[in-house]
């Protein structure tokens, strides 16, 4: 008796008499749901480049980082994971393993990193460090639009890229 209740209550509205409209509804408050979530944690997707052992080959991975109330905060949170490395298996770091970020300064347009002083060394896998370092400026540049340049600089000295 309680089933044919509810079917009839399920079959009173218009939208449910019809499987396909049924299914698009639920997919659609699923999506709300979503969509609240995800504005409720702030989280900001980001790109990330890496390379692959075998080829050399440029690998794009995007992440996702919490948003803080500081531009500086959300940069140094992004060019540390930059330095932690890939998540992908067969991609290997810009930077060796024991690279650090000394420091980071975001003043006016322009941005200045502080990197430890291995990271004036080749990864193990191989790489050439300018290269590399390319690929973290064009990578800064990228994902936060808002700054014009970005100076490097390993254990204080100025890297000039070419």
């Amino acid at each position: 008796m309680k089933m044919e209740n509810k079917e009839i209550f399920l079959k009173s509205f218009f939208f449910f008499r019809e499987k396909p409209k049924r299914r698009l509804i639920y997919l659609f408050i699923l999506a709300v749901f979503a969509l609240v979530e995800f504005i409720q944690t702030g989280l900001v997707r980001k790109t990330l480049m890496f390379y692959t052992i075998e080829k050399g080959n440029t690998v794009v991975e995007e992440r996702f980082f919490p948003r803080s109330g500081s531009r500086e905060a959300d940069i140094r949170r992004y060019v540390e994971d930059v330095l932690l490395g890939p998540a992908i298996p067969d991609a290997v770091p810009l930077f060796p393993r024991e690279t650090r970020l000394d420091s980071l300064l975001y003043r006016g347009d322009t941005l200045y990193v502080g990197l430890s002083e291995a990271a004036a060394l080749p990864p193990l896998e191989g790489g050439n460090i300018f290269t590399n370092l390319h690929v973290l400026y064009s990578e800064i540049r990228q994902n936060f639009r808002y700054i014009k340049d970005v100076k490097f600089f390993i254990k204080g000295n100025e890297i000039f890229l070419r």
